[in-house]
C-alpha cells in the first residue's frame, strides 16, 4: 500500500476526550473516529488489526472444536424473561420495539439464543459434546461511556457456548479453552495473566478473567509471592487467621461525646484511635431493604462480594435521610450496636476486640464494643476488598498487586440457562436431561486497545508483530528524488512479492513527518533510504522497539530483513 492512497488521518493534537494512552493514540494515528459516546468508526489500520486478531481466535477456537456460527444481534423480550434475565440485566440494555410494540433487544450476550438454538436441534448425547462460537458486535448502554474502545457501547466480542452432558464434560470444554486462550494471548505476543474472577450477570459457578498487564489497566489483579494464586480484586479472597487480633481483655463499653466527628480520620486526629482500632458503618439498599455493612475502619467494602453474600439483584448506597428516618442518626455517627437494621460484618471485625464506632445518636461514639457481647450480627461474611501485603488465602503467603485489562473471561455455566429454557437431550438410558453449559468470551476490539496501552512510547503505538497493520514501512527522505524514489519503489515491489506487508511513504513530505507518523501509528519495522547511504547502495532499518538502526545493503535485501525481523514473525505462523 501506498501512503499517498491509504486512509490514515493523523492528528498532531491530543483530541480533548481522550482519557487513557490507548484512546488518544488510536484517535491521533487514524485507526478510529468518534461517531457518539462508546460508538466508533473503525479506519483501514484498524481494521487490519481486527482481523488478525480474529484470526489467531478463529484458528484457536477451530482447533479445540468450535464451530463458527452467526447469530441475531435483535433478541426477543420472551426469550428473555424465559431466562429470567429481561429485569436482572438492568439499565445496561439497549432495549426498543418493532412496528407492532413487540419488545426486543439489542444482544449485549447470547446465551438465551444460543439455547433456544442448540435446544431445537440436539436432542441427544449422541450429539454431544458441541462447541459453536461466533465473532459479533454487542451492545450495552454503558451510563458512561468511557475510554475509547475500553468501555464502549458498541463493541467486538467473539463468544463461544459449550453443550455437555454432565459437569466432567465441562469441565474438559473449560480446560479446552483456558489452554486456547492462553494460546491466543501467547500468540498476539501480550504479557497477561489468568486470574479467578466474579461471574456477575452471566452466572455460573467458576470462572476465570485473562487480564492484560497495563499500568493503566483499570482492574487490579492480585497474586501470590509464593503460589499460583490470582485473582481480580473483585473475586480475591481475604484470608483471616485466628490470632490477628491482640489477646487482650474485653473492656465495659463506654458512650463519648463526639462533637463534630464524623470521619474515621477525625477519630485518628482527635482522639488517636488508630483507623484498625476503629469500626466504620456503611449503609445499602438491598433489594428494598436497609443493610448495614460493618467493617474495619481502613478497609473498603467489595459491593461484588456484598452482593453475593446478601443474594440479591439490586444493591445501592442508601441515601442519608432515608438511614436518619429509620436508624435515627446521620453518617458518620451510625455503628453496629442496637442498629435498627440488619447487621451483616465482614470476617476480620469479628476477630477484633475493644473497638469504637458510631453509637447511632449524633455526635456520640462507643468505645470497647465487642461483637458477640454487644452485637449479634445477621451475618459473617468476606466483604472487603483485598490488598496487597494481605496474606494469601491458598498458602498464607503474602499477595502482590499488578494494574490488568480485562480482555478474555471464560465462565462454567451448569445447568442455569438450560433449566431455564429447558433445554435438554435424552442420556443413554433414554433419560431427560439438561444440557451442561459453559460461555467463553473474548474482547476482539478491547484486545486491539490494550495491546496499545501495553505497547507505546512518547512518539506513538507499538505494535506486537502479529497485529500489526503492516509490518515494514518504507520512507524516502525526499520523494522528489528520482534515485531515492526508484529505491524505494524496487525494495517496495520486492519485499511485497515475497508477502510481507508493506507501506511505501510516496508523499511529498518532510522526511520529519513521515518519521513521526511512521512511529505513531506504531510499523514494526522502518526502512529509511537516504542519500548518503544510497550512495554506497545501503539502506537504513530500524525496529519500532529498538533504540539503535542499522544499514544494510539493497542487494540480498530480503534475507537480510528475514534475518532482522523473522524470528519475530515466526510467532504468527
Amino acid at each position: 500500500m501506498k501512503a499517498s492512497h491509504l486512509f490514515y488521518p493523523t492528528l498532531r493534537e491530543v483530541p480533548s476526550e481522550a482519557e487513557i494512552v490507548s484512546h488518544k493514540l488510536l484517535l491521533r494515528a487514524g485507526f478510529i473516529r468518534k461517531t457518539s459516546a462508546g460508538v466508533y468508526s473503525y479506519l483501514p489500520l484498524a481494521r487490519r488489526v481486527l482481523r488478525k486478531i480474529e484470526t489467531i481466535v478463529r484458528e484457536e477456537m477451530d482447533k479445540a472444536g468450535g464451530q463458527e456460527v452467526l447469530m441475531p444481534i435483535i433478541q426477543p423480550r420472551e426469550l428473555w424473561e424465559k431466562s429470567g434475565r429481561w429485569s436482572v440485566y438492568g439499565d445496561e440494555m439497549f432495549r426498543l420495539q418493532d412496528r407492532h410494540k413487540r419488545d426486543f433487544a439489542l444482544g449485549p450476550t447470547h446465551e438465551e439464543i444460543i439455547t433456544t438454538l442448540v435446544n431445537a436441534e440436539v436432542h441427544s448425547y449422541r450429539q454431544l459434546p458441541l462447541m459453536l462460537y461466533q465473532i459479533q458486535n454487542k451492545y450495552r448502554d454503558e451510563i458512561r461511556p468511557r475510554f475509547g474502545l475500553m468501555r464502549g457501547r458498541e463493541f467486538i466480542m467473539k463468544d463461544l457456548y459449550s453443550f455437555d452432558e454432565d459437569d466432567a464434560g465441562l469441565s474438559i470444554a473449560y480446560q479446552k479453552m483456558y489452554a486456547a486462550y492462553c494460546n491466543i494471548y501467547d500468540r498476539l505476543n501480550l504479557k497477561y495473566r489468568v486470574v479467578e474472577a466474579d461471574s456477575g450477570a452471566i452466572g455460573g459457578n467458576e470462572s476465570h478473567e485473562f487480564m492484560v498487564l497495563a499500568e493503566s489497566g483499570e482492574c487490579t489483579v492480585l497474586y501470590c509471592d509464593r503460589c499460583d494464586y490470582a485473582a481480580n480484586v473483585e473475586k480475591a479472597e481475604c484470608y483471616t487467621p485466628a490470632d490477628v487480633a491482640p489477646a487482650e481483655d474485653l473492656k465495659p463499653r463506654e458512650k463519648i461525646h463526639t462533637p463534630g466527628l464524623r470521619t474515621i480520620q477525625d477519630l485518628v486526629v482527635s482522639l488517636g484511635i488508630p483507623e484498625n482500632r476503629q469500626v466504620k458503618t456503611l449503609m445499602y439498599w438491598a433489594d428494598g431493604e436497609l443493610a448495614a455493612v460493618v467493617m474495619r475502619g481502613d478497609r473498603d467494602v467489595n459491593e461484588i462480594k456484598l452482593k453475593n453474600a446478601l443474594k440479591c439483584n439490586q444493591l445501592f448506597m442508601a441515601d442519608e435521610n432515608m438511614v436518619r428516618q429509620q436508624c435515627g442518626a446521620g453518617f458518620g455517627s451510625l455503628g453496629p450496636v442496637q442498629l435498627g437494621a440488619r447487621v451483616y460484618m465482614d470476617q476480620e471485625v469479628a476477630r477484633m476486640a475493644n473497638f469504637s464506632c458510631g453509637a447511632n445518636q449524633d455526635d456520640y461514639h462507643f468505645i470497647n464494643v465487642n461483637p458477640g457481647r454487644d452485637f449479634v450480627p445477621d451475618g459473617v461474611f468476606d466483604l472487603r476488598n483485598a490488598v496487597a501485603g494481605d496474606l494469601c488465602p491458598v498458602c498464607g503467603g503474602t499477595l502482590a498487586a499488578l494494574r490488568g485489562i480485562e480482555v478474555g473471561h471464560i465462565f462454567k455455566l451448569g445447568t442455569k440457562y438450560s433449566d431455564a429454557l429447558e433445554a435438554t437431550y435424552r442420556n443413554a438410558a433414554g433419560e431427560e436431561k439438561p444440557m451442561v453449559m459453559g460461555c467463553y468470551g473474548i474482547g476482539i476490539s478491547r484486545t486491539m486497545a490494550a495491546a496499545v496501552e501495553q505497547n507505546n512510547d512518547s512518539d506513538g503505538i507499538i505494535w506486537p508483530l502479529p497485529i500489526a497493520p503492516y509490518q515494514i514501512i518504507i520512507i524516502p527522505v525526499n520523494a522528489k528524488k528520482a534515485d531515492q524514489m526508484q529505491a524505494a519503489e524496487d525494495i517496495y515491489r520486492q519485499l511485497s512479492s515475497e508477502g510481507w506487508e508493506v507501506i511505501l511513504d510516496d508523499r511529498d513530505e518532510r522526511a520529519g513527518v513521515k518519521f513521526k507518523d511512521a512511529d505513531l501509528i506504531g510499523i514494526p519495522s522502518k526502512i529509511t533510504i537516504g542519500p548518503k547511504a544510497l550512495q554506497e547502495n545501503q539502506v537504513e532499518v530500524k525496529k519500532r522497539w529498538e533504540g539503535g538502526s542499522r544499514f544494510i545493503p539493497i542487494e540480498g535485501i530480503s534475507a537480510k530483513v528475514r534475518e532482522i525481523i523473522g524470528p519475530q514473525l515466526s510467532t504468527t505462523k
